[in-house]
């Protein structure tokens, strides 16, 4: 069945989503499994030795990337091995791969695809994914801002809105956006912040790593950093502290197991206490999103990337907020309602509900009966179409390119069932 495809190259982890252009009633937004958790796979690109990339598994940092859509439009280059990679290079090659999974599995190609990127990108980046992608063959490809896409999602799945706010927190970015309905159903961007110096996921893991060095003390901090045990073990840690804390969102306490050399201990870590280390954080991050709001009250605030999950951030979030189980998936999800939208227009939308005043328009005991003003049509002057907006992608120069290198693909040897710590944080 003919289907389009979503693509969000995240910092941490790549999704797809498709939709279906056929069958009856709604068409919903399916993640595609690309091998790791939460159906996505881990943003890290490998060249090796034979050269080929190798996907979704980190490496030899000398000959690994990874974090390189958000380096898009930065002139120094990525160097891999003696390779020196432009990002925007990179980002294509992690789409051109997503795609072909995902033909795999559906006997297919694409329809079409959309690439989400982050909401500060003007018409330079844009051009220069749009030319490295025709580069990869996919020359039909739509960029699409990720709170717009978080905004196509959260109206499918929660009905019509006509501003929404988005809070966007991953692993490693933060960004903030206020959007509005357009006259196509679509979306458009009315304000937006990205946070550079904001803290996000991974800084929260390196919050309860600084508390447990205060609470072991010397214990831990007597480890040989050259030691390639003590290496292995501070590894572990960080894990561990980073799963303590997607524990806490769930529950009220837990504990961060540590293998010292003496022994393994527990370092107790309550929910209060965590919420007291990373609260000037999210309050920071919450002023971000009230300012890019300029006092505007959104009908919604959506919650996307895997650290919206915690509790804190909803609590501190003014208005109505909106949470899916799984906000990592909420920006691919809606860049796969998009690019259906784009090619078989908008979904019908439910009819509103009649009040109680507006029931009836005969109604006697209304003074000013409904119905009862009368214009004329030639009154009444329709607005003028608005012109269409079209981003003519920028031409690459001719140079050496990874694509000249590169063979084919290759996914690493990270089984299915594995996990990445990581990945639950989403973008």
């Amino acid at each position: 069945m003919p289907y389009v495809l979503g693509v969000d190259v995240g910092t941490t982890r790549t999704a797809a989503a498709v939709c279906r252009l056929g069958g009856a009633g709604r068409a919903e937004p399916e993640v595609v499994g690309l091998g790791g958790p939460g159906g996505g796979v881990a943003s890290f690109l490998q060249l090796t030795p034979d050269g080929t990339i190798a996907v979704g598994e980190p490496g030899d940092p000398r000959r690994t990337a990874t974090g390189f859509l958000r380096r898009v439009g930065d002139e120094v280059p990525v160097v891999l091995g003696s390779e020196l990679c432009a990002p925007e290079e990179l980002t294509a090659l992690m789409v051109a791969w997503v795609a072909r999974q995902v033909a795999d599995r559906e006997g297919e190609r694409a329809s079409h695809v959309v690439l989400t990127h982050p909401p500060g990108w003007g018409p330079h980046a844009k051009g220069l994914v749009h030319g490295a992608l025709r580069a990869m063959g996919l020359p039909e490809v739509t960029l699409l801002a990720e709170p717009l896409a978080a905004a196509e999602n959260h109206v499918f799945a929660r009905g019509p809105a006509s501003t929404v706010g988005v809070f966007s927190m991953g692993s490693h970015a933060f960004s903030a956006a206020l959007v509005r309905r357009a006259p196509d159903r679509g979306f458009e961007l009315l304000s937006w912040t990205e946070g550079v110096d904001q803290d996000a996921g991974a800084d929260f893991d390196d919050a309860v790593l600084s508390h447990v060095r205060t609470e072991l003390g010397r214990a831990l901090g007597e480890l040989d950093a050259e030691d390639p045990r003590a290496l292995s073990l501070l590894a572990r840690l960080r894990r561990d502290c980073e799963a303590a804390k997607r524990v806490l969102s769930g529950t009220p306490e837990t504990a961060v197991p540590v293998h010292l050399p003496t022994g393994p201990v527990e370092v107790v870590l309550t929910r209060a206490r965590f919420e007291e280390l990373i609260r000037p954080a999210v309050e920071q991050a919450v002023e971000s999103l009230r300012r890019t709001c300029r006092g505007t009250t959104p009908d919604a605030v959506v919650l996307v990337g895997g650290s919206a999950r915690i509790p804190l951030i909803a609590a501190s979030v003014p208005g109505r907020v909106a949470l899916e189980a799984a906000p990592e998936t909420s920006v691919v999800k809606g860049a796969a309602l998009a690019a259906r939208r784009l090619l078989v227009g908008p979904e019908d939308e439910p009819e509103p509900v009649e009040t109680s005043v507006l029931a009836r328009g005969d109604d006697p005991r209304l003074r000013f009966p409904v119905g009862a003003l009368e214009l004329d049509d030639a009154e009444i002057a329709a607005p003028p179409p608005r012109p269409p907006v079209e981003i003519t992608p920028l031409d690459l120069p001719e140079r050496r390119s990874v694509k000249r290198v590169v063979r084919g693909f290759a996914v690493s040897g990270r089984s299915r069932g594995s996990r990445s710590p990581d990945d639950e944080d989403g973008r």
